[in-house]
């Protein structure tokens, strides 16, 4: 599947601006990023709910622009599920099925291959109010595949859960897309379902992909702040480079090793996750002074927040047991390994 500068006006509000985007065969790609970002107006393009205002869409080559949905061969999951309150489960996945006419045989053969790949094949004579949120949520796949759709595409599906179910159906959703090896595009803002669901991610902003790679090369090198703030919690300190692996912030030095030399007298953002820095038991290189802003207690981390002389502040996730008892005012000092900074693009 192919975007080629693909826009979408609303009035005086651009959604989506000038976007290229290839998705591989049996690729899982997500479209990652807050709201409002385009993700949600970029699906609705691709399956044909709304039209490009420039641009056009590829499937397997051929440019579906001008095409309906009904006839671009996609299966669609919604975050509402939008099922049929009044129809049995058997029949909410068969209905788009008996709307084309198919034969009575075929319909019952596919119902039931569609339904024991999502594992609710005794489940067909209920009705969803009889349901848990998980189990809709697969009968809304179930009546997706059931169609044998070239390209899956997933709005938000897991979002109306609650944590731990959201959790469980993240696994069973990647292992249904595995078993029968289909192009999926699943937009979520939800960077955990991102980085543990998907092949590639590419990361939306203001109608524009900032950043597109395999979720280990994003969160280990956002290539820029918007990303690093965005995939997961970090901490950006402005400073300035002295030398090609050095930089001043919160005077002190620091070494560096962001993946490119740097040009002294250069503004610089350093990223540094937060499970990367250490509480230091004393000074060091790569050490900086701080006071403990503010502690929250996570079970098996506490997250600290602490303010550097310069006010600017470093996360850090203290793991359980802590190596020293922390308390809100208390001075510290924190270990920053040269080799855990991310060097980002352009000064702040």
């Amino acid at each position: 599947m192919e975007l080629r500068g693909c826009t979408r006006d609303y009035g005086a509000v651009r959604a989506v601006d000038r976007l290229d985007l290839s998705v591989h065969e049996g690729e899982f790609l997500a479209l990652l990023g807050p709201s409002g970002c385009g993700k949600t107006t970029t699906l609705n393009l691709i399956a044909g709910f709304v039209p490009p205002t420039a641009g056009r869409i590829l499937i397997d080559g051929a440019d579906v622009t001008d095409r309906p949905a009904h006839l671009r061969g996609l299966g669609v999951v919604f975050q509402s599920y939008a099922l049929f309150p009044h129809l049995s489960v058997r029949e909410n996945v068969a209905f788009g099925l008996r709307e084309r006419g198919l034969p009575a045989a075929d319909i019952e053969r596919r119902v039931g291959e569609a339904l024991e790949l999502v594992r609710l094949d005794r489940a067909g004579r209920q009705r969803p109010a009889e349901l848990s949120g998980g189990m809709q949520q697969r009968v809304a796949l179930a009546r997706a595949l059931v169609y044998r759709p070239r390209v899956l595409l997933l709005d938000e599906p897991l979002a109306a859960l609650d944590k731990k179910l959201r959790e469980e159906m993240r696994d069973e959703l990647r292992a249904i897309q595995r078993s029968v090896a289909i192009t999926t595009l699943f937009v979520t803002h939800d960077q955990a379902e991102a980085l543990g669901l998907s092949d590639r991610i590419a990361v939306m902003n203001k109608g524009r992909i900032e950043q597109l790679g395999a979720p280990r090369a994003i969160y280990e090198h956002p290539a820029t702040r918007f990303v690093a703030d965005f995939i997961g919690a970090s901490t950006v300190l402005r400073g300035r480079a002295v030398a090609a692996d050095r930089v001043a912030t919160a005077g002190v030095v620091l070494r560096v090793t962001g993946g490119r030399a740097l040009t002294p007298g250069q503004d610089i953002d350093l990223a540094i996750r937060p499970e990367r820095v250490r509480v230091a038991s004393g000074p060091g290189d790569n050490v900086l002074d701080a006071r403990v802003e503010s502690l929250v207690y996570q079970g098996a981390q506490t997250e600290v927040t602490a303010r550097l002389d310069d006010g600017q502040r470093v996360l850090v996730f203290v793991t359980e047991p802590a190596p020293v008892r922390l308390a809100v005012g208390q001075a510290v000092r924190l270990h920053l390994p040269f080799d855990a900074f991310m060097v980002l693009a352009g000064p702040l």
